[in-house]
């Protein structure tokens, strides 16, 4: 996960102080000089540090104390206000323009995921705003730039304006805004060339295209894992082209988190989007608030959900609900849901998102991708009377579901424990939940 690094240091010298009455100005100097070692470390322009740091300090020496909160409490709740109000305070939205299409810019040096991310963008707008976007392919210099785009294209069921390599990119753009206009598309996001650094050469034809479409958004990508390099980056393409926004690639990555510290910092342009995985649909908005959360092992407890809800079928879950109520889950119920949860990311960053589930918490939690996969091969060798009625598996029965399954019989003995003890346990919350009245709950599977 992203900030890891940072994270642990972070929720290591709060946990020192969370239990503490009363809290000295030695105690906060003390505490800060960790706090500004663990983002030095994790590749956080020096003079946001400092700034960063005494804002703190200022804020967290001398303030009254809230009567709900402990002293201790009171400085970490300081350090996450500051800390969002670092990445950009509130969520930066994608521009609308009122007369349709928004012309969308994507600039950025070769490497940091352009071209890829111009197709997850173009896949957010469609699935998440019901846009209808049209992706304009105006790398005419890197080899293959243009296949890439169209192979995306067709991948997205999504069309992709080109009038191939030998065009220059100005006209190129201006003929994808003149086509979206008339065939009604209310987005054109163009994916401009890159260099393997900034030179004079790139900015002028960006300059040009630029004057050309008169675009709504400039978004720069940048590579999140080349640290204080991505703010350099950042800064020079501000400069000369007035960006209005930054999209963060690999920030699922082991990456030290210092660019989405110090970017909007630096140049005063807000993250938009983070790139969290490879796959098309890991494009998410950026919500400074969450973020900062998440650094201080406090959760995300409202991006867990959205991926609940995108990922979970809500009359199925109501179903499911109603069936965990009645202890009626069968293992296709159990194999539906096992399918849900994994669709919705790594298990160790879903636990991320959990309130309180720092390292520290989950020490004793080991997430085993092949665990799940062990699980789901003996379900599949199971019968679909099985499925339905695990209590006809007898001895026999439980040595042919693990010869099937190329696991043990004491793996199958404790699957079958464990999805009892799991119908019990829902049907015990089910029921302390009652009469409540509301949409079907999500459940993850117990492992």
């Amino acid at each position: 996960m992203a900030f890891e690094g940072l994270a642990e240091r972070l929720q290591a010298t709060f946990d020192k102080m969370k239990g503490r009455g009363k809290v000295s100005e030695a105690d906060v100097k003390e505490m800060m000089r960790e706090v500004r070692l663990a983002l030095l470390e994790a590749d956080v322009n020096f003079k946001v540090v400092k700034k960063f740091v005494n804002d703190v300090k200022e804020r967290a020496v001398g303030q009254e104390v809230m009567k709900s909160l402990t002293p201790g409490q009171q400085v970490i709740k300081v350090v996450n206000e500051e800390l969002t109000k670092l990445m950009g305070e509130e969520q930066s939205k994608i521009a609308l323009a009122q007369k349709p299409p928004t012309v969308v810019m994507m600039v950025g040096l070769q490497g940091a995921g352009k071209t890829t991310t111009t197709g997850k963008l173009a896949n957010f707008l469609r699935k998440k705003n019901n846009r209808k976007p049209l992706m304009a392919a105006a790398d005419i210099y890197r080899p293959a730039a243009i296949d890439q785009l169209e192979t995306l294209g067709k991948q997205l069921s999504m069309p992709v304006f080109s009038l191939g390599d030998q065009v220059n990119p100005v006209d190129i753009a201006t003929g994808a805004v003149n086509q979206a206009k008339e065939e009604h598309h209310d987005y054109v996001l163009i994916d401009t060339a890159g260099r393997l650094h900034v030179d004079e050469d790139l900015m002028g034809e960006l300059q040009r295209i630029k004057e050309a479409v008169q675009p709504d958004e400039i978004l720069l990508v940048v590579d999140a894992m080349t640290g204080q390099d991505a703010v350099n980056v950042a800064e020079s393409f501000n400069e000369q082209l007035d960006l209005t926004g930054i999209v963060l690639t690999k920030l699922d990555g082991d990456t030290r988190g210092g660019a989405a510290l110090s970017v909007k910092a630096v140049t005063g342009t807000p993250i938009k989007f983070a790139g969290m995985g490879e796959k098309i649909d890991q494009l998410e908005p950026f919500h400074p608030e969450r973020m900062a959360s998440r650094i201080l092992g406090m959760g995300d407890v409202l991006s867990l959900i959205e991926k609940a809800q995108t990922n979970v079928d809500e009359e199925r879950a109501k179903e499911l609900e109603k069936k965990m109520r009645t202890a009626e889950l069968t293992f296709d119920d159990f194999l539906e849901q096992l399918e849900q949860v994994r669709n919705m990311g790594p298990l160790d960053e879903l636990l991320a998102m959990i309130p309180g589930a720092n390292k520290k918490a989950l020490k004793n939690v080991q997430v085993d991708e092949s665990q799940i996969g062990r699980v789901e091969a003996i379900v599949r060798s199971m019968t679909s009377h099985e499925k339905q009625q695990p209590s006809v598996i007898n001895a026999s029965r439980k040595r042919r579901i693990a010869k099937g399954s190329g696991t043990s019989i004491q793996d199958v003995n404790r699957l079958l424990k464990q999805f009892e003890d799991m119908k019990k346990m829902m049907k015990q919350m089910t029921n302390m939940q009652g009469k409540k009245k509301g949409k079907g709950g999500f459940q993850l599977p117990f492992m």
